[in-house]
């Protein structure tokens, strides 16, 4: 990415008690960047890598949805200390241990197959830290490519819930040239990648 979206990915991110739309906005921009890079971790084979960009980057568009939905997200929480700690804390950080369940409550609001998608998330998060593994103890992925595979899934899902929401946060003003600039690099990176290959699956060892 250039200066001017590195720039706005270094301010400081909108509290979302406050502003629900910009921290929308920023989380969305992030989910762009994260991709792009891992993207070109991906293109130099560091594919443990390019798994943690794509993780963080479903991550931070996790947060930009529930942002996006807030209101439905808190009718369906139970309890006051439960929306409590939704509004002050888990919306901000998302943490990771909750993915799973902020996955299954998007979801659940029509968001198509994010529940799984999410757990795809959460394989290439492990992958990132343990890598390739043939006993599929400490990683789900055996062979790098696996990963590869798996990282590209989650980024092209990206790209459409991307395109999808755009058209809410021109609605409030809170979609840049940044974010469309961004948004027409990944779909390119994505047509690189693809036509370059190095992601098959290769089901014999070598």
């Amino acid at each position: 990415m250039t200066g001017g979206r590195v720039d706005a990915l270094e301010k400081p991110l909108p509290k979302p008690r406050r502003d629900l739309t910009g921290y929308a906005s920023a989380r969305l921009l992030e989910a762009l960047a994260e991709a792009l890079v891992a993207l070109g971790f991906l293109e130099k084979g560091y594919t443990r890598n390019a798994a943690g960009k794509a993780f963080q980057a479903w991550r931070a568009l996790t947060g930009a949805i529930l942002a996006l939905e807030y209101d439905r997200i808190v009718e369906r929480l139970e309890g006051v200390d439960e929306r409590r700690w939704f509004t002050e804390r888990g919306l901000l950080r998302i943490p990771t241990t909750r993915l799973k369940a902020f996955g299954q409550l998007i979801e659940g609001l029509g968001y198509r197959d994010y529940s799984p998608y999410t757990d795809k998330a959460l394989d290439l998060h492990d992958y990132q830290y343990h890598g390739p593994d043939p006993d599929v103890e400490a990683s789900k992925y055996r062979r790098r490519e696996e990963a590869a595979l798996d990282t590209l899934y989650i980024i092209d899902r990206i790209v459409e819930l991307v395109e999808g929401l755009r058209g809410r946060l021109v609605e409030r003003g809170a979609w840049s040239p940044e974010h469309d600039e961004a948004l027409s690099m990944l779909r390119e990176s994505v047509r690189r990648v693809r036509e370059a290959g190095s992601w098959r699956v290769r089901l014999k060892p070598r």
